[in-house]
This record gives C-alpha cells, structure tokens and sequence, in this order.
C-alpha cells in the first residue's frame, strides 16, 4: 500500500499488538482466515457468528496461537441485538480499535421478476442495513480508539452489474456507498474507513454461486488476509479507498 512503506510498519508478528478487532461472519471463509490472521499479529478478537459451536471451533484455533477472543454469537437480521452491541462492548471495553464487516449472503441467482421480496429484504438487511447498524452503534467506541479502523468486505459484483445477481450486486453497490459518505465524515478524525474486493475466492459463497467451477483453482481465504491486516494497522492512512486483490490495485 502506497502510504505505509516497509520501514514505517511494525514487524509481521506484531502489527496489530494490543489492537481490540471485531469481525462479522467470523466461523468459515474469509472471516475465519482474517480472524486467525488478527490473531498472529498480536490483536484481541471479538468474533461474532450465528452458531456457538462453529465460534467455538475458531477461538480453538485462536487460542492455540496463543490468541485470545470473546465469542459473540449474533444473528445480524436480528437489528435490535445490532443495537445493543455497542453499549455492551463500551461497558467491557470503552473503546473499538478495528471492525472488520466480512458477514454477508449470497441470495437468489434468478431473474429479476422471480426473486421474492422476502429473499431480496434478507440480502439487502444483511449486506446492507445490519452493517449500517453495526456502523452506527460502533461509531462512538471506534471514535475512542487512538486509530480507530473500519473494514467492510465487497465485491466486484457491484460494479459489474451481471444478470441475474440483482439482490447481491445491488447489496454490495449499497454497501459501497455507505463506506464513502462514512469515510468521509470521519476524514478529520483518527477513524479510517475501507472496503476489500476479495475477487474469486475459495468459500462456500463461491461454490453456490459457481458450483461446476474447481475450488482448487482459486486462491484460499488464507491468502489474502494481507490488504486486512494492512488497513487495520494505525499506520494507514487510506480512507475512502477499496483494495481489489484480484487486480492488487488500490482504488
């Protein structure tokens, strides 16, 4: 990344030392690998999933790095427990140092006139409102951080615009947009806002989407944890800006 040369950042290993980081949809896929990635930098997880025994299984992974995370198990259509995270964490923890948006749902691949209003409104509450409400409830304790950091997950869907991905392309073209008008209301504060286009990825989103294509030929959640870390760092400046890993460009 153009403003954070190799002899400003910390040494792998301890880039996010002491660093509190939430993540969403943190069990499987990207989540999980950017979890685990926090962890080896030294930053405390706060991991938020639909199922304890799947969050379970990652603060197990976790703690054998030495790591350590609070388990939060959360269903994000469910907008008033949204609304109560932030007064909760403020009581433990006072602050927020970095959260990482990665939840998010595929919905129907059909034509416009078959999709339901039901599976549209789950897309667009879970790609788009939860992370609005998570924003605005996690905003203040961000505010609090020496350097707070947010970092939502998007995808190359939202500017592609494909047939028959209305419900997820719409979410993420939404989801964009509400990182810009955020990144710049809080261009004069510590808080930095991003958005990561991970590209084909190998998840269980990708295989529902594409279920005749090889899992083998894609690259592994694991494998680009890089431009996360990166952005959580309160050595970066970038706001405003989404790093598209397909490509490695940072736009």
């Amino acid at each position: 990344m153009s403003d954070i040369t190799p002899a400003q950042s910390p040494l792998p290993g301890a880039r996010l030392k002491g660093r509190l980081a939430l993540v969403t949809g943190a069990t499987r896929g990207i989540g999980r690998a950017v979890a685990l990635a926090f962890a080896k930098e030294g930053a405390r997880l706060i991991l938020v999933g639909r199922t304890s025994g799947a969050l379970e299984e990652v603060d197990d992974e976790i703690r054998s790095l030495g790591g350590e995370a609070s388990l939060l198990t959360l269903d994000l259509r469910k907008m008033d427990r949204i609304d109560a995270l932030g007064p909760t964490l403020y009581q433990r923890w006072d602050k927020l140092d970095i959260f990482v948006g990665n939840a998010g749902v595929l919905g129907p691949l059909s034509p416009l006139g078959h999709i339901s209003s039901d599976a549209w409104t789950e897309v667009m509450d879970v790609n788009v409102n939860a992370n609005f409400r998570l924003l605005r409830t996690l905003d203040p304790l961000l505010r609090r951080s020496d350097a707070g950091r947010v970092i939502m997950v998007t995808s190359g869907a939202a500017d592609s615009t494909p047939a028959y991905w209305a419900p997820y392309a719409a979410s993420k073209a939404a989801l964009e947009a509400l990182m810009g008008c955020y990144a710049e209301e809080v261009a004069n504060t510590t808080v930095r806002a991003n958005l990561v286009s991970p590209g084909p990825i190998r998840t269980r989103m990708r295989a529902k989407a594409f279920p005749g294509e090889d899992p083998k030929s894609l690259r592994a959640p694991e494998e680009i944890t890089e431009p996360f870390i990166r952005f959580a760092t309160p050595a970066c400046t970038d706001n405003g800006r989404t790093w598209d890993v397909k490509t490695g460009a940072l736009r």
